[in-house]
């Protein structure tokens, strides 16, 4: 039987759900595509968010020959036989340009990827390559050069993949519309809080419900939690997750351990899954403690990714760690603070340059411009020496934004600031 997600693949640019930072009508990825101009990309993000789909979706708008192969089952014999026939169909009587899309392409090797670059040159093809590993380090320089457009695909929003299910609950073509299932108020919202952002995990999961559902129930909550194999808990009005993560953040500022890992236990007993949990926690870990305890950040991450690797029931010891550290050390929030006033100067008013002995000057002719003249290397004075590093009218006017506190190690770093004259 095809999968949900199969089946229910947008066939159509205006039908595509998510990525709205790039894909919206009006855009200039949409309107190339219209236009027929669209050239090269690589698409990278998570699984799930619509690579393939809108791989497939250009070639079709495009009417152009389209290969789809998978990097990690064909080889460089395979690859240059494609671009071979691809060549054939640009250069013969066809004369038409072959789009390849190539799915997990960070899994090719160098020789693999250069192996492009020939028909990427003359034009034979147009590559769209996808990839869940950042592209600037799997991919290779030479292929990034002539690909040009790089588009990040993120997680699709709880609205996004709600609208998905919701289409496939009532289409009667495609979909599970002819069926007639029921479904509880509130269900497939859950489902789509649980997806995390993957439209494939989600559809999949409501096929499997559908092929699976008892004669005559109706998909609720608890039919959710067993389909994805978690609790459904705190998807209940009375146990909202955002005021569980809230009520554990503010246990921790407060220092109070026992509400925090109350709070942790509460969460973890409802359902929240690693990533949910490991993101707040380091969120946390900066704007709460910061520089009180700055190690706090690295302990705590290093919780959060011993919790990624052996996930539950094991992560939550690792949980545990981090929230008692956190809840039971210095807290300041200095550090975001000054984020926080240096960000509204700039949305607010007008900021001088960047003072010119502090521009770079690694390049030919920077000095005929002023650039980098007077810049005191203070590892040459000892490790400080005066000097003016805030555009000049915020120099002149004394601004600061770091006010540093006396708690735990932040109070040594106020010290060391005060003795050179930084602080008051």
């Amino acid at each position: 039987m095809i999968p949900l997600s199969t089946r229910m693949r947008p066939e159509s640019l205006d039908d595509f759900v998510g990525q709205t930072h790039f894909m919206y009508k009006g855009s200039l990825l949409y309107n190339s595509i219209k236009n027929r101009t669209f050239d090269s990309a690589i698409f990278f993000g998570p699984s799930g968010t619509g690579k393939t789909t809108l791989a497939r979706i250009v070639a079709r708008e495009m009417d152009a020959g389209f290969v789809e192969i998978n990097a990690s089952t064909t080889g460089t014999k395979e690859l240059k036989e494609l671009l071979e026939n691809a060549r054939v169909k640009f250069f013969g009587l066809e004369q038409k340009t072959t789009y390849l899309y190539v799915d997990e392409v960070h899994r090719w090797n160098k020789l693999q990827q250069d192996s492009l670059l020939k028909a990427l040159e003359d034009g034979v093809i147009r590559f769209i390559g996808s990839t869940t590993e950042n592209p600037y380090f799997s991919i290779n320089n030479a292929i990034l050069s002539r690909v040009g457009s790089i588009y990040e695909f993120k997680r699709l929003t709880k609205d996004d993949v709600l609208m998905i299910l919701t289409k496939a609950l009532n289409d009667k073509d495609r979909g599970l519309g002819s069926l007639g299932i029921k479904c509880a108020d509130g269900a497939l919202e859950v489902l789509a809080d649980m997806a995390n952002g993957d439209a494939r995990v989600a559809l999949d999961t409501l096929g499997f419900i559908a092929d699976n559902l008892s004669e005559g129930r109706e998909i609720d909550n608890a039919i959710v939690g067993e389909a994805m194999q978690q609790r459904t808990t705190f998807y209940d009005k009375s146990e909202d997750k955002y005021n569980l993560l809230s009520a554990l953040q503010k246990s921790v500022r407060g220092s109070d351990p026992d509400a925090a890992v109350h709070y942790l236990a509460r969460l973890i007993q409802g359902g929240a899954d690693e990533k949910m949990i490991g993101r707040r926690l380091l969120v946390m870990a900066s704007e709460d403690i910061g520089m009180a305890y700055p190690n706090a950040i690295t302990v705590v991450n290093a919780c959060v990714q011993a919790a990624l690797t052996v996930g539950f029931p094991e992560a939550q010891i690792n949980f545990a760690e981090a929230v008692i550290l956190m809840a039971s050390c210095p807290k300041s929030n200095r550090a975001v603070e000054a984020l926080y006033a240096a960000q509204a100067d700039l949305a607010s008013r007008e900021i001088d340059d960047v003072p010119a002995h502090l521009m770079d000057s690694h390049y030919s002719g920077a000095g005929k411009l002023g650039r980098g003249n007077g810049y005191k290397y203070p590892h040459a004075y000892g490790g400080y020496v005066e000097q003016q590093y805030l555009p000049d009218n915020l120099y002149k006017e004394g601004v600061e934004y770091y006010h540093p506190s006396e708690n735990g190690t932040e109070a040594s770093f106020k010290k060391y600031l005060e003795s050179i004259g930084k602080k008051k």
